[in-house]
C-alpha cells in the first residue's frame, strides 16, 4: 500500500479525542446553556416518548402486525431499547457533548463512521419530526370535527387531500420557540407531558371496565398470508430467506417489534442534550433509564386496553386517532374527544423535541466542520444553535405538509436501529481504548450486553420492509457523497494545528 493511500485511509479513521470534544463545548462562540436537571431529562424523555407511537401507531400494529400481542410488541422493542439504553448511558456520562451516538462514534469508530451515523440521526430526528407532526393533525382533526373550526380535508392529510397544513405549521411556530431558548422549551415540554400522561391514563382507567376478553383470544392470532405484501414491501428477513410473506404469528409481534420501535426513541434525543445539562454524568443515565421505564409500562397498559375494547379485526389501521375512535365506539364521544384533545397537545412536545434532538446533532457536526460551520453560530442572547434551528424548522414543516406517517416511521425506525448498534459497539471500543476514563455510568455485563444490543437490533432491522432498506440505503449514499465532497475536506481534524487555533 502507497503512502498516499495508507494517509486516506488513516483519516477516514482518524478518532476525535474526548478531551478536544469537551473542550469544544467551553468555545463562546459555540458555548451551549446549561439548564437542565434530572427532571427535565427525564420529562424530555418521557416527553419525547409518548406521542405518535402510543397515540397512532398502537392501532396500526395491532391491525396489521400483532392483534392483542401488540403489547408483547411493545415489551420486544423496550427490551432492545434497554440494552442500547445501558450503553448509551455509559457514553452521555463520560463524554456530555452534544450530537449523541454522532459524537460517541467520533470518538470511538473514526471520522467516517461518525460522519454516517450524524447523517443517520439527521434521518431518524428530522424524519420522526415530520411523521409525528402527521400523526398529531390527525387527532386535531379528529377534536375540532363537527365545530366551526374543522379542518377542511383538501389541507387536513395527505390521504384525502393535497397537503398537510397544520403539520407544516405546527412545526414552524416549535421553531420559534426552540430559538428562543431550551428552558422555555422544558417549560412547555413539562406540562405537556403532564396532560398527556394524564390522558392515557384516563384511558387505561375507563377503559378497563370496557374490556371484553373475547377481544383478547386468541392473544397471538394465527399466522396468515399478508395480502398486497410481496417483493419491496415484504419484511428483509422474509426476502432473504425466501418466506411467504404473513402478517400476525409471532412473526407478526417480531415484525410489530419492529415498526413500534419508532415509539422508544425518546432517550436517544435525551443524550443530545448531554451539553445542556446541570451533571451531565449522574443526571444523564438517571433521565435515560428513567424515561424508558416509565414509557413502557404506559404502552403495555395503552396496548392491551384499546385491544380488548375493540377487536383488533376491527381496527382501522389508517386510523390516526385510534384511542379517540375506541372510546366513541364504546359509547363515549365526550370522552373520546377529550383524549383527542389531549393527545394532539402532548403530540406537540414529542416533535418539538425531535427537532431539538435534530439540531443539536447537525449543530456538533457543524462544530466539528463536517457540515458548514454558519450552522454552529450560537445565538448572542438566546444562547441557542438558531441558525441550524431555523434551517432544520423550515425543511421539516415542507416535509410534513406532504407525506405519510406510516412511511416516515419505518424509515426512522432503520435509522434508529443502525444507531444503536454502532453504539453498542462503541461502549467495548472505548473500554479497550480508554480503560482511564472516569466513567460515572457503567454498562453492566461487558462485553455480553453490548453485544446482544447489537444483535437483537439488528433483528429487528431486519423486520423491516425491503423497501424501507433501500431508501435507508439510498440515504445513506447520499451521505457518502457528501462526506467525500465535503466533509473531509472541511474537517477540523483534517486541518493544520494552527488554522484549527484560528477559528
Amino acid at each position: 500500500m502507497s503512502e498516499r493511500s495508507e494517509r486516506g485511509r488513516m483519516s477516514l479513521l482518524r478518532t476525535k479525542p474526548i478531551e478536544a470534544a469537551i473542550s469544544d463545548t467551553l468555545e463562546p462562540e459555540h458555548r451551549l446553556k446549561k439548564n437542565l436537571g434530572v427532571l427535565d431529562l427525564t420529562v424530555f424523555g418521557v416527553g419525547v416518548t409518548i406521542g405518535g407511537g402510543l397515540f397512532v401507531l398502537t392501532g396500526t400494529v395491532a391491525a396489521s402486525y400483532s392483534g392483542p400481542a401488540v403489547s408483547v410488541s411493545f415489551v420486544l422493542a423496550a427490551v432492545a431499547c434497554a440494552l442500547a439504553a445501558l450503553c448509551y448511558a455509559e457514553f452521555a456520562s463520560t463524554v456530555p457533548v452534544a450530537g449523541s451516538a454522532y459524537t460517541f462514534s467520533y470518538a470511538t469508530l473514526g471520522e467516517l463512521i461518525a460522519w454516517m451515523i450524524g447523517w443517520d440521526l439527521i434521518l431518524e430526528f428530522f424524519v420522526a419530526a415530520a411523521a409525528v407532526a402527521g400523526g398529531w393533525s390527525g387527532y386535531l382533526a379528529t377534536a375540532l370535527q363537527g365545530t366551526p373550526l374543522q379542518i377542511p380535508k383538501a389541507v387536513a392529510n395527505t390521504a384525502e387531500g393535497v397537503m398537510n397544513l397544520p403539520a407544516g405549521l405546527l412545526i414552524l411556530a416549535l421553531t420559534g420557540i426552540l430559538v428562543v431558548g431550551i428552558k422555555l422549551s422544558s417549560r412547555i415540554n413539562q406540562v405537556a407531558v403532564a396532560i398527556k400522561v394524564g390522558v392515557a391514563v384516563v384511558f387505561v382507567l375507563v377503559g378497563v371496565f370496557l374490556v371484553k376478553a373475547s377481544n383478547l383470544v386468541p392473544f397471538v392470532p394465527a399466522s396468515q398470508p399478508r395480502v398486497g405484501a410481496s417483493g419491496l414491501t415484504q419484511p428483509l428477513i422474509q426476502a432473504i430467506f425466501g418466506l411467504q410473506p404473513a402478517t400476525f404469528g409471532w412473526a407478526g409481534v417480531a415484525g410489530g417489534a419492529a415498526v413500534v420501535f419508532f415509539a422508544f426513541i425518546g432517550f436517544d434525543v435525551v443524550a443530545t442534550t448531554a451539553e445542556e445539562a446541570h451533571r451531565p454524568q449522574h443526571d444523564m443515565p438517571r433521565g435515560i433509564i428513567g424515561s424508558l421505564a416509565i414509557c413502557t409500562v404506559l404502552y403495555v397498559a395503552v396496548s392491551l386496553v384499546l385491544t380488548g375494547m375493540e377487536s383488533f379485526r376491527r381496527i382501522n389501521p389508517a386510523d390516526s386517532a385510534p384511542l379517540a375512535t375506541a372510546m366513541v365506539q364504546a359509547g363515549h364521544p365526550a370522552l373520546g374527544r377529550l383524549i383527542a384533545v389531549g393527545a394532539a397537545v402532548g403530540i406537540i412536545v414529542v416533535v418539538m423535541i425531535l427537532l431539538l434532538g435534530q439540531t443539536r446533532v447537525a449543530f456538533a457536526m457543524a462544530r466539528d466542520g463536517l457540515l458548514p460551520e454558519g450552522f454552529s453560530r450560537v445565538h448572542r442572547r438566546f444562547r441557542t444553535p438558531y441558525v441550524i434551528t431555523i434551517v432544520v424548522g423550515v425543511a421539516a414543516a415542507i416535509l410534513a405538509s406532504f407525506t405519510s406517517i406510516t412511511v416516515l416511521a419505518e424509515l426512522v425506525n432503520v435509522g434508529t436501529l443502525a444507531a444503536f448498534i454502532l453504539v453498542s459497539i462503541g461502549v467495548l471500543i472505548l473500554r479497550r481504548t480508554r480503560p482511564d476514563l472516569p466513567r460515572a455510568f457503567r454498562t453492566p455485563f461487558v462485553p455480553v450486553l453490548p453485544i446482544v444490543s447489537a444483535l437483537v437490533c439488528f433483528y429487528l432491522m431486519l423486520n423491516l420492509a425491503v423497501e424501507t432498506w433501500i431508501r435507508f440505503v439510498v440515504w445513506m449514499a447520499i451521505g457518502l457523497c457528501i462526506y467525500f465532497a465535503y466533509s473531509r475536506k472541511h474537517s477540523h481534524l483534517g486541518q493544520p494545528s494552527e488554522a484549527v487555533q484560528k477559528r
